[in-house]
């Protein structure tokens, strides 16, 4: 059940787990199931687990005023699903996380953090992780604000086909911050 975690902790770590390293975060997370539509997070409440996705489908989102979901992430197996800025802050989130497939997830509690992060190999992993969501941020804002509708779908579809294939379309265009009917337009295939 940890093997996948391991593997992404080599992957993203650049270095080897040792046996008793291995014990200290199979000792620290615990396994848990979502069912479908069942909440990870919800508005209001404070984010006090970060969980690691084993196989599912979880969407971070908010609700405005009118009612309308705005999808802030779209997450499958082998990422992370956390409200960072509740996380760290251990303020109320803004946010809801949600599974949108049976869920099944490794998680650990925001009080182990200092423990796993002793970890020289989580820590360098937990830096990796970080520059490449600042990276991934910025790169969204960029194409938010010099690409089209139709390009950012396409160049979204190119990155992350699974997710493309797993969420449905109104959910795709609200992420990326268009109309449903322009991703209606803009889904081609791709020449």
């Amino acid at each position: 059940m940890y093997e996948p975690l391991f593997d992404y902790i080599r992957r993203y770590g650049k270095e080897a787990l040792t046996n008793e390293e291995e014990t200290i975060i199979e000792s620290a997370f615990e396994f848990k199931k979502l069912r479908k539509r069942q909440y990870f997070l919800e508005e209001g409440k404070v984010c006090t687990h970060t969980g690691f996705v084993l196989k599912g489908a979880l969407r971070q989102f908010s609700v405005d005023d009118t009612g309308a979901e705005h999808i802030l992430q779209l997450v499958i197996e082998n990422w992370w699903v956390v409200d960072r800025e509740s996380f760290h802050n251990q303020t109320p989130s803004k946010y809801f996380i949600e599974a949108w497939e049976d869920v099944e997830l490794l998680v650990f509690h925001r009080t182990r953090l200092d423990e796993i992060l002793k970890i020289p190999v989580i820590n360098a992993m937990f830096w990796h992780m970080s520059q490449n969501n600042h990276i991934a941020s910025q790169k969204r804002v960029e194409d938010t604000i010099t690409l089209s509708a139709v390009k950012r779908y396409e160049n979204f579809q190119q990155h992350y086909p699974e997710i493309v294939q797993r969420f449905p379309q109104h959910q795709i265009a609200s992420y990326l911050g268009i109309a449903r009917e322009t991703l209606s337009r803009a889904r081609k295939p791709i020449r």
